[in-house]
């Protein structure tokens, strides 16, 4: 999509923090971090959320996964723990209609979620 801010960091046209990347999957940096880690997984290929996931998206959703185990390893929270998150709609705060994984860790994550 032309407009949508995930498709344009994927395409290089938006600058962006990397920190890993598949051949169906990009990770960056958070501009707004919610944790001493946070880094998003995006796929490449544009898919509106979670609620749009369709069984012709073939493996996209296992190498988000798969890739956001990677971003845990680069980042040095694999062993401590993360928070894997993904958000669907305006309740869930979706700011971005494109959908991505959060890798949230660093530090002690809350329960409940603030």
């Amino acid at each position: 999509m032309s407009d949508c801010l995930f498709c344009k960091i994927v395409a290089g046209e938006i600058p962006s923090k990397p920190v890993a990347e598949s051949e169906t999957a990009y990770a960056f940096h958070d501009l707004a971090p919610q944790a001493p880690v946070h880094v998003l997984v995006v796929p490449k290929r544009h898919i509106t959320s979670a609620d749009e996931v369709a069984s012709d998206h073939g493996g996209v959703v296992d190498d988000l996964v798969l890739l956001a185990q990677r971003v845990t390893e680069i980042e040095g929270i694999r062993e401590s723990g993360y928070r894997l998150v993904i958000n669907v709609g305006a309740d869930a705060q979706m700011s971005v209609a494109h959908l991505h994984v959060h890798v949230l860790g660093g530090r002690r994550m809350e329960w409940p979620p603030g």
